[in-house]
């Protein structure tokens, strides 16, 4: 049976959709393989879908032949965020979800051997993307919910583990939406307790950090260790207050 499930991942400073395929079918020799691109931590993917699948309950294909294809295939997909895409198709393909919700869902997340969803990396560019494209929602790690929230115009999930997210796309359960409060968020973290009173000396180097942000450029900073330079850079935001 083949089923497709949406995911994302970034290229650059942006991201694409990436659809995942799975495709069981009957066979003499029992096999699992993954194509279009993957890397070393994807392909490892094989054995957390396993291990997540039966400790959460349900049953994996041994005795099939399971062949995941990541597309687009002519870019290289890199991390572990495709482990519950992967999961989620298996399972469709398996009867045991089957719902609306995985084609107008983007599902991110890695996952541990006991079915947790741990934390990815680009969550906020995949949430940009998400929202260009019109899609319904995005589950994810709890960890990064708050990071992709801050784009507003798509529904944010929050999911704790393979189970919950299997409920949630069955229709069995509602998860409710992270919300952000940006305006509170901006006033949190625009109380400084450093600046650059704490630093002696280095007049050039501030001047230069004032121009800089005054006239939103890009600098770097040279220098040997103890110089100043992380110190000098923990204060920038100071100045743009």
């Amino acid at each position: 049976m083949l089923s497709k499930v949406y995911s994302g991942a970034v290229f650059g400073l942006n991201a694409y959709r990436v659809e995942v395929e799975v495709d069981i079918s009957p066979g003499n020799l029992a096999s699992y393989q993954t194509v279009g691109l993957p890397d070393a931590s994807v392909k490892e993917s094989q054995s957390r879908v396993k291990a997540a699948i039966m400790n959460s309950g349900f049953r994996f294909p041994f005795t099939k032949r399971v062949t995941v294809n990541l597309a687009p295939a002519d870019i290289k997909k890199e991390g572990s965020a495709f482990d519950l895409p992967i999961a989620a198709a298996i399972l469709n393909a398996t009867d045991v979800l089957n719902n609306d919700r995985l084609k107008n869902h983007l599902l991110l997340g890695e996952l541990s051997l006991d079915g947790r969803i741990k934390s990815i990396k680009g969550s906020l560019p995949i949430a940009i993307m998400a929202k260009s494209l019109g899609v319904k929602g995005i589950l994810l790690p709890v960890d990064n919910a708050s990071e992709a929230a801050v784009v507003n115009g798509t529904n944010v999930y929050p999911v704790e583990n393979l189970p919950q997210a299997v409920e949630f796309l069955s229709g069995n359960i509602e998860i409710k939406p992270m919300v952000m409060d940006m305006k509170e968020t901006f006033k949190e973290n625009s109380i400084h307790h450093i600046d650059f009173s704490d630093v002696k000396g280095q007049q050039h180097v501030k001047r230069a950090l004032e121009i800089a942000c005054a006239g939103g450029h890009n600098i770097i900073m040279i220098g040997p260790p103890g110089s100043g330079k992380s110190m000098l850079a923990k204060r920038f935001p100071t100045l743009l207050i």
